[in-house]
């Protein structure tokens, strides 16, 4: 089934701003919320498109490519989640949900749809989540056009080895927080229009684990994490392109007293080529030839991605042509076979000449069958 446009789904117009979507998306998510369609299929499909519409939409980059090539233009290159549920939903975009009504955590929806997420339990943090880091790959294109591991040199928070992550200098230096008596949560009740609301969000003072530390690690001080060089392998695999990305998980930061690792986003970069210009998987290659060889044909070694290779130029051929190298431009991007190379010919037109070949060419010009007939 072909996919619905994403701005009919969340019934905007192309040029909708930022807070338009958030506020589109939002009212979407509250109609379509499967606690409030129980059994209802229908509806839960649409929940989970107008998430998907609303990941597009949201990321400057995404809606760019969205815009000016559709849904074709998101294949290859982009991480979409393929939401299963309304909680996975709910975890991704939680900022989105926890803002609806002026709260900090995802759970505002508990008692408006009467169970939600409070129903289906509550995981306590294990700490504070390590944040996101973005890197910027340059690639040459005969790496872009086979794939290659790349290693990457970076400065990121890394788990304490000696207390592995927990901050504490051993199992006994833990506490009960006084302040959420060990839950890990704080509850916060409001009252409005819509009825009561029950806003669940981690406790800032032992941030969602429900203990305190009364005797920190000495290596990293009690925040279980020290920030160091390292370096990482990528694997990049061939035919992106320029400002396409891969998402690494659990690469990123790693979280304070034994929080989960944030990701790095790796985006790539292309360095421009000595020779050849790229135009999709196809790259082009400027040929240049004498007279002498466009008219009686030749053979002619020209580079390619992978090394030289021969290549037969007939009688006659004319300039602007282009011949076509089959499958020597760049691998398709998750998918078998390779893009062409692409030959323009070129006659290459000599600015100065010597008084011999001044004279050839006079003598040259006498036959008949060199001039252009004249209409």
């Amino acid at each position: 089934m072909a996919k619905r446009d994403y701005y009919e789904i969340l019934e905007l117009q192309k040029n909708a701003t930022k807070d338009e979507i958030k506020k589109a998306y939002r009212k979407m998510a509250m109609k379509f919320h499967p606690d409030r369609n129980p059994g209802d299929k229908e509806a839960e499909e649409n929940f989970k498109e107008a998430a998907e519409a609303y990941e597009v939409l949201s990321d400057d980059n995404k809606r760019a490519k969205y815009d000016k090539f559709g849904h074709s233009g998101l294949r290859g290159g982009q991480d979409f989640h393929g939401f299963s549920d309304a909680n996975d939903i709910f975890s991704h975009f939680s900022d989105i949900f926890g803002s609806a009504f002026g709260g900090g955590g995802s759970s505002i929806f508990d008692d408006f749809f009467g169970g939600g997420q409070s129903q289906r339990g509550r995981q306590k943090s294990t700490g504070t989540p390590g944040s996101d880091l973005k890197v910027t790959l340059k690639l040459t294109m005969e790496e872009i056009a086979s794939g290659t591991t790349k290693k990457i040199k970076l400065k990121r928070y890394r788990k304490c080895g000696t207390c592995a992550g927990t901050g504490a200098k051993d199992s006994n230096s833990f506490n009960t927080c006084p302040v959420c008596n060990g839950s890990g949560e704080v509850r916060q009740v409001s009252r409005s229009l819509f009825g009561q609301f029950v806003n669940i969000s981690p406790c800032n003072n032992c941030s969602g684990t429900g203990k305190t530390i009364s005797s920190p690690c000495g290596t990293c001080r009690g925040d279980g994490r020290l920030y160091e060089e390292d370096t990482i392998k990528v694997s990049v695999p061939a035919g992106v392109s320029e400002g396409s990305y891969m998402t690494l998980r659990g690469e990123g930061n790693a979280g304070k007293n034994g929080g989960p690792s944030g990701d790095i986003l790796v985006i790539f970069q292309e360095i421009q080529h000595e020779y050849f210009l790229r135009d999709g998987d196809n790259v082009i290659y400027d040929l240049y030839l004498s007279y002498p060889e466009a008219v009686m044909g030749t053979e002619v070694e020209v580079p390619t991605l992978n090394g030289r290779a021969k290549l037969k130029i007939e009688p006659g051929t004319e300039p602007g042509k282009y011949l076509k190298m089959r499958e020597k431009g760049i691998q398709h991007l998750n998918s078998h076979g390779a893009g062409d190379q692409l030959v323009k010919i070129n006659i290459h037109i000599p600015k100065k000449i010597s008084s011999k070949e001044k004279e050839l060419l006079k003598e040259l010009d006498k036959q008949p069958n060199i001039r252009v007939p004249q209409t």
